[in-house]
């Protein structure tokens, strides 16, 4: 399974006469913004799903256009047709593509409607969300520690960065990744199919039993987007200028 990052805590305690050290990960905090039709949005709202979170803006000429359209693959790739969806007996819509401008002054929502509409965006699964600068910048700095990862040239008056941040269900940091780089995607493609197969915290339940029904999906996932996103990253970047 991937990695838990950012611990805020280590607690201590004794359980049948042995001291069990429990690191208390760094849950990311809610954040309300609009999206690019128009509704206000939240983490909140997204209880129980794997979250993918990067940042652009819509006139951006370099590394964005490269982000948006191989996440835009890994988008087509999630795609299962509904007589897998129904031979499997689950729900495939388990991830949640969220893209935050960082020009929030010139990209209002009808920009990031427009912007989203020309990448074939699905808004039921990928939202492009403005808002205050404040609030986002805070969530950037603050929630996912973007500052910390290396190379990432982040600061308090523009942030440009190509790191990807995975979530998982509890909103806790599993990943940053490279979305210009294929290796990387292909690592992100992978580890979010086995957050979705992590055993909920809360529920008893068997390895067995969670993983039986997701058997066709798994493998279609899996495959289909770790193949599109590697061809399509390696494709964007033979496109760039020199």
């Amino acid at each position: 399974m991937p990695r838990h990052y950012l611990p805020d805590s280590v607690v201590t305690r004794m359980q049948d006469g042995k001291e069990i050290t429990d690191t208390i990960w760094h849950r990311v905090a809610n954040v309300r913004l609009v999206n690019q039709l128009g509704d206000t949005v939240s983490l909140d709202s997204l209880h129980g799903k794997v979250v993918l979170i990067d940042f652009f803006f819509t006139h951006c000429a370099s590394i964005c256009p490269i982000l948006t359209r191989n996440l835009r693959q890994m988008q087509d790739a999630l795609k299962v047709s509904d007589k897998v969806k129904q031979a499997a007996g689950t729900d495939t819509n388990f991830v949640q593509f969220l893209s935050l401008t960082v020009d929030p002054a010139h990209d209002s929502a009808p920009v990031l409607r427009r912007y989203a509409d020309r990448y074939g965006v699905n808004s039921d699964l990928w939202w492009m969300l403005t808002g205050p600068k404040k609030t986002i910048y805070d969530f950037a700095l603050n929630e996912l520690r973007m500052g910390l990862q290396d190379s990432v040239d982040i600061d308090s008056t523009f942030m440009h960065t190509d790191y990807i941040a995975l979530l998982d269900r509890d909103r806790e940091i599993r990943g940053y990744y490279h979305g210009t780089d294929s290796n990387a995607l292909k690592r992100l493609s992978d580890d979010m199919v086995f957050i979705m197969l992590e055993k909920d915290k809360n529920r008893r339940s068997t390895a067995f039993d969670e993983l039986r029904p997701l058997r066709i999906p798994i493998v279609v996932i899996l495959l289909g987007t770790a193949a599109a996103v590697v061809y399509f990253s390696r494709r964007a970047k033979r496109e760039l200028p020199s």
